[in-house]
């Protein structure tokens, strides 16, 4: 598993304008699967998100910290919720000295990789 620093915003039933975090993210070697905040990602193929919730089909965009625009599409607009443990590198990959809270709430996430209960999920067993 690798961990990085990542944008997500659910696209399920907004344009461009869904929840949107930045925070630590584990990951398979192939960033097939992606997990954070208690929720597991599966890789999309052929639609306008690139991930989907493995238990709830939601569609979500993922994708790393643009170092020179915001993250969001665009015509995309929204406060964006980034990770407190996360914003001294945020800061430091963008270059930005301050977090405008017109466009970031920072906010405490733990913790919550569902690895095994995504595998027995998926492999059919109870929990």
């Amino acid at each position: 598993m690798i961990s990085k620093i990542m944008y997500i915003e659910l696209k399920t039933g907004y344009n461009d304008d869904g929840p949107a975090w930045i925070g630590y993210v584990k990951a398979s070697r192939t960033m097939r699967t992606v997990y954070f905040n208690g929720r597991a990602f599966r890789k999309s193929v052929g639609n306008g998100a690139n991930f989907y919730d493995v238990e709830t089909g939601e569609e979500y965009w993922i994708s790393g910290i643009k170092k020179s625009e915001s993250n969001r599409h665009p015509a995309g607009r929204g406060v964006i919720n980034i990770d407190s443990r996360a914003v001294e590198e945020f800061m430091s990959l963008t270059g930005l000295s301050e977090l405008k809270p017109s466009m970031f709430n920072i906010i405490d996430i733990e913790d919550n990789f569902p690895i095994e209960r995504i595998n027995r999920l998926e492999n059919g067993l109870s929990e």
